[in-house]
């Protein structure tokens, strides 16, 4: 395990040769598997598995994204002595859609998120054969998780959450987009458009992104999605927005329902979830006598959103502290 969490920071330099031999090879071994979620929508995930391992990392991913885009992680992640499981969610990935417009990030209730995470933990992880059994979720993976461990607390061994979405960074007063949702709420049509600002799936230039400093890994995301066009999704809707936002409301309103040990890592220029509901997260547990791991959020320094995905030194730091989280409750 050592020498190869040696190699994290260094991968950079030579990451096409990475990408296009061990890590391709690597994930031809995948095992692809659906099942049916609520109101029958296809959900997808893909497993590795080994028969010397006995500890499971589910995955658990944010917004947009897909099984497809971990591929790096599920190799660091396996080759660290788990088992690794990464469900797509609803409307993304490679599950199925809800919109005839698929580029459109919607849900009906979050809590169908919540839902098909129950039926792929009933179905997938406790049946398996691990001794311990994780969680890593990142962004609005972590409002998921959160939410069902409020009423399945003793499920998992140990849960990191990666700039988890407690809260949405919104360019408004919180009162003025709360009037602007409830209205369009009762307006089929709008509810179900993209929200102000958003819109179809577009490349963007990596010098505009705030999601990443990997130029390597912003690009090799960007070309997921070129080969595989199914993959694309863009805005959320009006109506997503407004779950959104109440399932923040909801994870911190439950938070002292979980007892499950957690490890929050937080990006420093975070742009999209709100890093002080981490905070309130965790004075909540705490207050019940679950303090998170550290008492207070783990700050990534200078990393963006994505702290999966960030630059070598940011991402090994992160990857190093979850691995070590997750060995103190092996």
């Amino acid at each position: 395990m050592t020498q190869h969490k040696n190699g994290w920071l260094a991968r950079e330099g030579a990451f096409a040769a990475f990408t296009m031999g061990p890590l391709t090879d690597f994930w031809r071994e995948r095992e692809e598997r659906e099942f049916l979620g609520v109101d029958d929508i296809p959900v997808r995930y893909a497993r590795f598995r080994a028969k010397n391992h006995d500890r499971v990392i589910v995955v658990c991913p944010g917004r947009i994204e897909s099984y497809v885009k971990y591929a790096e992680l599920a190799w660091d992640l396996f080759h660290c002595g788990f088992d690794i499981l990464i469900i797509d969610h609803r409307g993304q990935g490679r599950s199925g859609r809800l919109l005839s417009d698929t580029h459109r990030g919607h849900v009906v209730k979050f809590s169908d998120y919540v839902d098909d995470f129950d039926r792929f933990y009933q179905q997938e992880v406790a049946p398996g054969p691990w001794r311990k059994r994780y969680v890593l979720a990142h962004s609005m993976g972590g409002a998921i998780t959160s939410l069902w461990l409020e009423k399945n607390s003793q499920a998992f061994d140990a849960v990191a959450l990666c700039a988890p979405m407690f809260g949405i960074t919104l360019r408004w007063p919180e009162w003025m987009v709360r009037h602007i949702l409830d209205w369009a709420e009762g307006h089929q049509r709008i509810r179900e458009g993209y929200a102000i600002g958003t819109g179809r799936w577009r490349a963007l230039p990596f010098s505009v992104n705030v999601l990443t400093h990997s130029r390597e890994r912003y690009r090799r995301n960007l070309r997921f999605y070129a080969d595989e066009p199914a993959l694309r999704v863009g805005g959320p809707t009006w109506h997503w927005v407004r779950e959104g936002i109440q399932a923040g409301v909801q994870v911190l309103a439950g938070a002292t329902a979980i007892t499950t040990p957690i490890f929050i890592l937080q990006a420093e220029e975070e742009r999209v979830v709100d890093n002080r509901a981490h905070q309130r997260f965790c004075e909540l547990r705490a207050a019940a006598g679950h303090p998170c791991e550290g008492e207070t959020p783990y700050v990534i320094k200078g990393a963006y959103h994505e702290i999966l995905f960030e630059k070598d030194d940011m991402r090994a730091e992160a990857l190093n502290a979850i691995i070590e989280f997750f060995d103190r409750h092996r």
